[in-house]
């Protein structure tokens, strides 16, 4: 075992508080100077069910889930199914342990709570523990928490245990405590957590996994890619937003919804998406910075009104949570099955822009970006990410948020300046001209001055009425469809990219190609393949439509072979990508997987490797699919 990093992975039932536990435990180990990164992992119910969540952390920065895990605490299922009930879906409440076995490294510690869990009841339990040489520590964590407060406490006992194990210091945890709970309850915690922690201490302990070593150049926050979503909309003047709940879509409209009021905004649960985009189309017509969104099957409802923003020219943002489908799938495991979905849905020819953001700093820059591509050129916008990168947390420098906000309403015109422009002879203003090079004829805002016009769902004239006329048809196509080559040359054009290459070595033989929320996975495994001798390098894509064509023709121009790194099974962004760019067909495979878990570095390195040298995987859980002619 080696201290060069620690995973630790908190295994329970929903409802146990896993997920708030293993958040605090990840912030103790930001503020102990250490970069963090978390995966969750979580069941379609309310409550009861197998749940867990990793935190992994490292003197050095951090940009995936590891390969295991070499820490776990599990606290059994307190709300596990009717035992009755087991021959559907077995022994739930020792799930937590028994189901975290297998990617549990050599030499690992297991804590878990033996005043509900019994190993006993897992069969060769004891025989794996000692050919794999864990390190086994059964505490009675739900008889501390009932001494001295309450049994949902036991979580309190298990941090204070792995306090002692790995040789933490128990006051970061009670600061965070402290700035959480006041009271007897902040007693009882701090009660329980010194206790586990003093018991543990004196017991032997013959492991040698430490807590890494790091420090922070300045001060560190704790932030997922729904954090990043929410914030870049409200520092980019995001005023308004309607939806419905649906996971994981829920997150960003959660904290959306809790912060606008604070800014002057409004927030609107609605009764369906369908109500929910055509409010937001309605507020943004009328001259506010509006978004909605959803995930998948949301998102469905969605493509009339989507369909509405794109002829009647009305800026909006959407956000798209992609989850497993189809219908309702996995709804809480991630898969990036929606790109079909997101850049064809709705009637006639697509004319929006769509993102996919990689990281929570892409997030950040690529939700501003899209608001202000939306209302710059009255497009929509829509951003797609998938459930790993809206619920994992990560740290990052507290001044990457401190920017200017932007409340511009793009391509508005004022009263003055609608005075100035063409009018029909009825005094209708010409909304929808001809003739602009970059596509975008500039709007006017409902109450101006001599600004009416008619915003119409069917093909319109000039000033909006309906028009069926062939040769005004073809012009209002032609000049909509223009706004896409405008908007692809203005992010040509811009100072910062949102592709991203990484290239160790400077001059790579190989490469790899993803997108979305797997970016820094493939970056760790490119530097494990370089390290390993191999010449490889990677690009994640964010942008989707309209395609970067030069630069990611200059990737593939740059590499004997690439290999495409998606999570679905239908291989969306390897065909997204031979549409746009055929010519390269033959130099494309993919690796595949979508059962309902992200890649692990490990496994993209083994099917890199699996795809150079005509080998099989491994393993079951990911699809090697070789290029077109092999």
């Amino acid at each position: 075992m080696t201290d060069n990093e620690l995973v630790w992975r908190i295994a329970g039932g929903s409802g146990d508080g896993i997920d708030s536990t293993s958040q605090n435990f990840a912030k103790a180990l930001m503020r102990s100077g250490l970069s963090v990164f978390t995966h969750r992992h979580y069941p379609s119910r309310i409550r009861g069910g197998h749940t867990y969540v990793e935190v992994r952390a490292s003197g050095q920065e951090v940009k995936s889930r590891g390969d295991g895990y070499n820490f776990l605490l599990a606290l059994g299922d307190s709300f596990a199914r009717n035992p009755q009930q087991e021959a559907y879906y077995g022994n739930e409440e020792v799930k937590p342990l028994s189901e975290n076995l297998d990617e549990l490294r050599e030499g690992g510690i297991i804590v878990y709570d033996e005043g509900l869990l019994d190993a006993s009841e897992i069969e060769g339990f004891e025989e794996r523990a000692e050919e794999n040489d864990w390190h086994v520590y059964p505490l009675d964590l739900r008889g501390m928490a009932r001494e001295h407060g309450r049994e949902v406490m036991r979580n309190t006992a298990g941090v204070g245990a792995t306090a002692a194990l790995l040789g933490m210091d128990t006051a970061p945890f009670e600061q965070l405590m402290e700035e959480r709970m006041s009271g007897d309850i902040l007693e009882q915690n701090v009660e329980i957590l010194e206790m586990a922690y003093e018991q543990v201490a004196e017991m032997d302990h013959a492991h040698d996994l430490r807590i890494p070593e790091g420090e922070h150049d300045e001060t560190q926050v704790l932030v997922s890619g729904s954090t990043a979503i929410a914030y870049g909309a409200l520092d980019e003047g995001c005023r308004f937003i309607a939806g419905y709940p649906m996971t994981p879509w829920t997150d960003v409209f959660t904290i959306m919804s809790q912060n606008l009021p604070d800014v002057g905004g409004i927030s609107e649960q609605v009764e369906d998406e369908i109500a929910a985009a055509a409010l937001a189309l309605g507020a943004s017509h009328a001259g506010a910075k509006a978004m909605s969104g959803s995930s998948g099957g949301g998102f469905a409802l969605m493509s009339e009104p989507l369909g509405l923003a794109e002829i009647t020219e009305t800026p909006i943002v959407l956000v798209e949570s992609m989850r497993a489908g189809p219908s309702t799938g996995m709804p809480t495991k991630p898969e990036q099955g929606d790109l079909e979905h997101v850049l064809y849905t709705s009637q006639g020819d697509s004319n929006r822009v769509v993102f996919a953001p990689g990281t929570p700093q892409e997030a950040y820059e690529q939700i501003r970006t899209a608001f202000r591509i939306a209302y710059d050129y009255q497009i929509p916008s829509i951003l797609v990410y998938d459930q790993k990168l809206s619920g994992e947390l990560r740290n990052l420098p507290e001044s990457f948020f401190d920017r200017e906000p932007n409340p511009s309403l793009g391509a508005t015109l004022t009263e003055e300046e609608i005075a100035e422009a063409a009018h029909h002879a009825s005094g209708a203003f010409n909304r929808y001209t001809y003739d602009p090079e970059n596509g975008v004829s500039p709007r006017s805002l409902p109450g101006q001055r001599d600004g009416r016009f008619l915003a119409s769902g069917n093909e319109h004239n000039p000033q909006g009425h309906i028009s069926e006329d062939p040769e005004n048809r073809v012009f209002q196509m032609d000049r909509r469809m223009r706004k896409l080559e405008s908007v692809r040359a203005e992010l040509d054009d811009a100072e910062e990219s949102n592709q991203t290459v990484h290239d160790p070595s400077g001059d790579a033989e190989y490469g790899i190609l993803t997108w979305g929320s797997h970016q820094g996975t493939v970056e760790e495994a490119v530097d494990r393949l370089n390290e390993g001798g191999h010449s490889v390098k990677s690009m994640g894509v964010s942008d989707l439509m309209p395609y970067p064509k030069d630069e990611v023709t200059a990737f593939l121009e740059s590499v004997d072979e690439c290999l495409v790194v998606e999570m679905n099974a239908t291989a969306q962004f390897r065909g997204l990508t031979q549409k746009e760019l055929g010519r390269f067909g033959e130099k494309l495979s993919s690796l595949l997987k979508y059962n309902g878990n992200p890649f692990e570095p490990a496994e993209i390195v083994e099917g890199f490797e699996a795809s150079i040298n005509g080998g099989d995987l491994p393993g079951e859980t990911t699809k090697y699919v070789p290029a077109a002619g092999d």
